[in-house]
Formats: C-alpha cells, structure tokens, sequence
C-alpha cells in the first residue's frame, strides 16, 4: 500500500500526516514536493494542512495550480483516494474537486483548539472505522468558514455527502458549538463519488496516546480498511 503527501512551500502539517502514515499505519509513504509528478501507482493522496504560499490571494488558491495537482485531479478521476486536511480541503474546494468555498471565519480570528464533531456516515472509505459517539478532532484556521450556494447545499445533504459537523461532546449541532460560521455546521464533505475528502479539523494531531487521544487516528483505521478491501 502506497501513499503520497504533497508538500506545498508552506505546508506545516506535512510531518504530522507523514508520521501517522509512515510509523503509527506502517504504509510505504512518499512525499511529494509540488512541482514534481506523482507516482503513478499510490493509493492514498494526503494534502496535509498549513499555509500553501503563505495563503495570498485565497487560501489553497494558488496551490491548487501546482504542477502535482495537475496528477492528484488525475488520480481522483481514476477513483483513487484523496483526503485534504485542512488547507488541503482549501485546496480541494480551488480545484473543484470538492464543491464550495472557505471563508474566514466568522469572528474574523485564527482558531486554534479542539472540537467535537458528529460524525453523519459511518459507510465511508474516511468513516468506516469512527466509533459512534462524537469525536474529538483540533482545528487550526483562519479560513475554515465552510460556504456553498444554497443549490450546491442541499445536492450535498441529499446526497450524504456531509460526512463531519461541528457538535458538543454529546454530538449535538449548534451554533454555540460552531467555531468558524460553517454552514449546517459544515466540517467535512466527500465528492459524490466517494473517494475525496475534506476536513478543516486534523485528524492526524489526535492519531496517538502521547498526542493526548487518539479519535482522529479512526480516519486512518477506515482508510486502511477501503485500501484493504480494493486491494
């Protein structure tokens, strides 16, 4: 099983996903700087948070005409998975792979803390093996304000493809609970697909004890159950 990282100039979640991928999963891991081509034969695409060019003109805006995302959008095409965390899913939402926007958020501040999120399908390629309850992810942005047009909104929730809000411990969604003004409490969504994904929060930072949990190493669990099964 082989995964690539993409490594943008500014990426600072790189080593994180690298980390989980290389020593807690034990898959073979390649990082992949931005202007060189991936390799044909991985399995899992992981676009890692950070600030990808210092975040100028957009967040993910100018990342998303890398000369690699030219091969990521290949790889999605060809059903491969793909999971943007962060300013990965910034950079997913730029290239049109997933549908809406990133906004700033709604207090116009960085946030950086941990949240409860409610997990709204466990029959995912990025689902499979969360535990039913809610979940304990960090979040780490300045522009994590989820937006679609009100259209693009309800294909997604018909679809099933919201996969993540933002809830309290019990998993209730609200405002109070709502860091950044997603809308519908919007922290993560797959392609109709269902081989792309993106998050704001960071699974990768809760993946091991010594970390202080390890709910976001779930996502990895369900990764190596689709791989499994495809493979």
């Amino acid at each position: 099983m082989r995964v690539g990282v993409v490594i943008f100039p500014g990426s600072n979640c790189d080593r994180d996903c690298l980390g989980v991928s290389r020593r807690v999963m034990g898959w073979e891991t390649i990082a992949c700087w931005h202007r060189e081509s991936l390799p044909d034969d991985l399995d899992l695409v992981i676009l890692p948070g950070g600030f990808s060019h210092g975040d100028h003109l957009r967040a993910g805006a100018l990342a998303a005409l890398a000369a690699v995302m030219r091969d990521v959008i290949a790889h999605a095409k060809r059903g491969g998975l793909v999971l943007g965390i962060c300013n990965g899913f910034q950079v997913l939402c730029e290239t049109g792979l997933l549908p809406g926007a990133l906004r700033i958020n709604r207090g116009l501040r960085f946030i950086c803390e941990d949240v409860w999120l409610r997990v709204e399908r466990r029959d995912t390629a990025f689902t499979s093996a969360i535990p039913d309850r809610a979940v304990r992810f960090p979040i780490a942005h300045r522009e994590g304000n989820y937006f679609a047009k009100p259209d693009t909104l309800k294909r997604l929730e018909d679809n099933g493809q919201v996969l993540f809000r933002y809830a309290d411990a019990e998993g209730n969604v609200s405002e109070a609970s709502n860091p950044n003004g997603s809308v519908n409490g919007i922290a993560g969504i797959m392609n109709e697909a269902g081989n792309v994904c993106g998050l704001m929060p960071h699974p990768e930072r809760l993946s091991e004890d010594v970390l202080g949990g390890t709910d976001g190493l779930a996502v990895f669990e369900s990764l190596r159950s689709a791989l499994g099964a495809a493979l």
